[in-house]
This record gives C-alpha cells, structure tokens and sequence, in this order.
C-alpha cells in the first residue's frame, strides 16, 4: 500500500503550551511541522511564551479564548485542556495534536518516525470495528485481510480517530508509576489495529489525530475535577472524552484505530503528585465504564452533535443523581455542543 498525499491545506497541528520557552522543542519537530499550520494555545496560566521563527503558526492567548468563548466558557480551557480550544478554532479536516513535552521517535529501522504522514495515512485508510483482523489492520503496508475474515466487510467503514502511542514514559497510572519507577516502553511495534465495536478504551491527547468533519464535536471537554479549589481537568478530561468520541464512533459506524505513529515522550513527574491528582478519577471509572457498556443511542442521532447530545442526557438521568460531577459533565457537554455549532458557523 503506497502512502497517502499529505496536503498542508487539510491538517492543523495542535500544541499545547504548558512551558514558557518552546524552542528546543519545535526546533527537534521542525522537519515534520515546517510544512505545516499549527496552533499553539497558551495555558492561561503561563505568564510568557518565547517559540522560534519560521514556522506558519498562530499563537492563541487567554484573551484570544475570552472573545471567541465568552467569560463563562474560559475556565473550560485551563491546564492540559487548552488544547481543546486548537481543536475548536481548527478549520481544516485533520487535526492532529502533541504535547510540549514529546520528541520524535525513532523507529526500528532508525529513521524518525513522521507522525503527521502515519496519522493521516490511518484516517484516510478504512477502519474494521466489526470484525477483528489477527493481523493487525490490514490496509497496512505488508498486511492483508486473514483467512475466514467475511468478504462482505473487507471494504471497511471510514477511520475517524488515530491514538498514536509514544515511547520512554508509557500511559501508565499512577499506581503503576509508583510500584514500578523505572518501567519505560522501548518497544516500537510497527503496527496499527482497529479498535473493536463496543470496546472501551482509555484515551489520550498527547499524540492523537481525528478527522474533525465526523466527530469534532465529540472530542470535547466535560468531566471536571476539583483539586485544591481549582477545577483541573489532570488525565481525566482524556478519558472521559475518549469515551464518549468511542460510543459516538460505535453508534456512526466509525472507526478508531490505535498504535503506529509513535513520539518520545520525555516528561516524568512525581507519581505521588500524580496519584493524589487522579484519585477521585479512578474512583470514578468503576461507574463510568459499566455506564457507556451498556449505553445505546437512537436512530436519529445521525451527527456528533446529536450524539453528544443523547449521551448527555444518558449521563445526567443515570448517573447523575449519584455524583454532582457526572451532572456537571452532562450540562458541559451540552454547552460545548452549542459553542461548537457557535464558532463553526463563523468560520
């Protein structure tokens, strides 16, 4: 299977800014994002932002948030979750996204990987969701569809969303941090499947790519927690949100495929810090998961927007009355849908 044609005209990259001197690492991604538009969006709580020349790139502040959000929407934007607001004033089909704190992987052969041409390569290639191919996906070069795998869904449905994996500092939780401080991932398996219909999965914005004309609207803010008076988002705001972009894929007969392309991820902070900032997350889980196993929308949501919608509504009837913050998750889910359709009509 020869690669696709990257075009610059259909991918915006997203970077959330969360360190106030980002030379080294847009100089260590120049040859991949020279090609491209990026948005930065500066966590409100950083006081400056210094990034090198010769990049077609738009920087978005605090006050950039506050005229196309409103001052009632700005808090939805702080710490990691700044991102989400690239997402929003993205206007190009693909957005792709990456942390501050990842550099280029290597791959196998020793070249470095080109996450934009893999994650695009992986939505512009069908998805399988409904029947598992053993050898991984099979649209990849190398690859093809195994014996007993039904002609009638060898064409595939289309791919939706790329969750990239990253070497050094794997998603681990904290728990796993702890017992195991020195545990890193240094195995690059070239490779990529199809995450299957109705499985759950954990998400992350660290390096991830979706196509934003399906399922934009699904890949939003919501599930807040409360630490030390602040609401922060911390690992949560991913899951949540992978959750509800897989329900919504699942009802569209979308695609979510999960592996290659792989970043070195660099970051390791405290897995104290981390556990007392997840706890209430983890807690959480063992509601949320049984919640969108058993979740079904109906026939009429045609679009993420009614998706979101509909899940919405399921998460403030079932789980609301159980804990504030699932009421809290459905009311701004509600909302991001209206500023979704706000600013997507101005665009």
């Amino acid at each position: 299977m020869s690669l696709p044609i990257v075009s610059d005209k259909e991918v915006d990259i997203v970077i959330g800014a969360f360190r106030s001197d980002l030379t080294s690492f847009m100089e260590e991604w120049r040859p991949i994002f020279s090609r491209f538009h990026l948005i930065i969006v500066k966590d409100p709580d950083l006081k400056e932002l210094k990034i090198p020349e010769g990049f077609d790139v738009r920087v978005y502040t605090e006050t950039d948030i506050l005229k196309v959000v409103g001052p009632s929407n700005v808090a939805l934007f702080s710490g990691y979750s700044c991102r989400y607001f690239g997402y929003l004033v993205s206007n190009k089909k693909y957005v792709i996204s990456i942390d501050d704190d990842c550099t280029p992987a290597k791959s196998n052969t020793g070249e470095y990987v080109d996450i934009v041409t893999g994650h695009v390569t992986n939505l512009k290639t069908p998805a399988t969701p409904f029947f598992f191919n053993t050898l991984y996906d099979p649209y990849q070069k190398g690859s093809d569809f195994v014996r007993g795998y039904p002609f009638s869904l060898r064409t595939g449905v289309p791919c939706a969303v790329s969750c990239g994996l990253w070497l050094n500092i794997a998603d681990y939780d904290a728990p796993t941090q702890a017992l195991k401080p020195d545990l890193r991932n240094t195995r690059h398996v070239d490779a990529v499947l199809t995450v299957p219909n109705k499985a759950m999965m954990p998400m992350s914005g660290i390096n991830i790519a979706f196509d934003r004309e399906l399922v934009g609207a699904a890949v939003m803010p919501a599930l807040k927690l409360v630490q030390e008076g602040k609401v922060r988002w911390e690992t949560m705001e991913d899951v949540w949100c992978g959750l509800v972009v897989k329900a919504v894929c699942d009802h569209l007969q979308l695609g979510v495929k999960s592996g290659i392309p792989y970043v070195w991820r660099n970051e390791k902070g405290s897995a104290v810090e981390s556990l007392r900032k997840e706890w209430e997350g983890v807690k959480l889980m063992e509601e949320v998961v049984p919640f969108f196993e058993t979740l079904k929308l109906s026939p009429e949501a045609v679009t993420a927007e009614d998706c979101v919608m509909e899940v919405a509504a399921a998460v403030k009837e079932r789980l609301g009355s159980s804990n504030a913050v699932f009421s809290g998750a459905a009311n701004t889910m509600v909302e991001w849908v209206k500023l979704w359709k706000s600013v997507r009509s101005q665009v």
